[in-house]
């Protein structure tokens, strides 16, 4: 039932148009009947491959590497961080352009009516009537109190855009370094498990040389199952724990511009520019494919309901 929810989640992801959780699925369908359908092909005994103290050595030691190499914090996140590689971005094109409408409509209430009428919906978003009617950010907590953080920075009398944006670069440049902990955690941890693969794999031997007046089947026996240590960090590392790593810390770098996308708007309405103008530097900032038009940004703004 889960696999089911799962692959329904992937494919809707498909037909919504946010298809990097789909594509994982892919490339682990492919990774894994390719590998072990060609050996099967080339008439290899799947029960070959079924050496469970090999296994439990390896992924033990890789589970030791990856808690003893990193804080809890890191390893606890990293572990929860996997799932999101079969989500993809948490922002897309839809999202992107309720943010900048959402910014237009701050920007001109308070170029219109001045930061001070503002106030209320800074103090206590979660009852705004502005940020209610932009759903997608408004439950987005994290997004929410960076924008009206530095909101009321502004209706503190913090009018200088380079100050402003120095601290802005520091708080998104901690964010960056947290979120690319867990994917380097999960990297360096891809990287150890062909090492931990020859490791179990030399230990095999050991114990082969250790029955050398054996028969020639079991030696064969004892020297595959050595062989299989080594096939399975690799595969396990280079197959799977490499790219969920690679494809997280993108993931993260797309998901950051989202924060860079406020960032630029708001320096740009604290320049003092009209709140049309501070929308587009901020439109400017986003992706090719997650950046609305300048017609689509200009038909959401024009159709925008008067805040109260």
């Amino acid at each position: 039932m889960a696999l089911h929810q799962f692959l329904q989640g992937g494919w809707r992801d498909w037909h919504s148009g946010d298809r990097s959780g789909m594509f994982a699925i892919i490339g682990v369908v492919t990774t894994i009947v390719t590998v072990f359908g060609g050996f099967v092909w080339g008439h290899g005994r799947m029960g070959m491959l079924w050496v469970p103290p090999e296994y439990f050595s390896i992924f033990g030691m890789g589970a030791g590497v990856f808690f003893f190499s990193n804080p809890k914090s890191v390893a606890m996140g990293a572990m929860k961080a996997i799932g999101k590689v079969f989500k993809g971005a948490s922002y897309h094109k839809a999202q992107y352009l309720e943010l900048l409408t959402m910014m237009y409509q701050v920007f001109k209430v308070a170029k219109t009516k001045g930061l001070l009428a503002l106030e209320a919906h800074i103090e206590k978003p979660e009852e705004s009537s502005i940020f209610q009617a932009f759903p997608n950010f408004h439950k987005n907590h994290h997004a929410v109190a960076f924008f009206c953080d530095y909101l009321r920075l502004m209706s503190l009398g913090t009018e200088t855009p380079h100050e402003l944006e120095a601290i802005m670069d520091q708080e998104l440049e901690t964010e960056h370094k947290e979120h690319h902990a867990l994917s380097h955690a999960l990297q360096h941890t891809a990287d150890s498990l062909p090492a931990i693969g020859i490791v179990v794999a030399v230990m095999g031997v050991i114990k082969t040389m250790g029955s050398i007046t054996e028969p020639p089947e079991v030696l064969g026996e004892l020297i595959g199952g050595a062989l299989v240590g080594t096939f399975s960090g690799v595969f396990a590392g280079y197959g799977f724990l490499g790219p969920i790593a690679n494809n997280l810390g993108q993931i993260y770098d797309s998901d950051g511009k989202y924060f860079q996308c406020m960032k630029a708007g708001l320096i740009a309405h604290v320049s003092g520019y009209a709140p049309a103008i501070s929308v587009e530097f901020a439109r400017k900032t986003l992706e090719g494919h997650n950046r609305p038009s300048f017609q689509e940004l200009e038909e959401a703004t024009q159709n925008l309901p008067a805040a109260s």
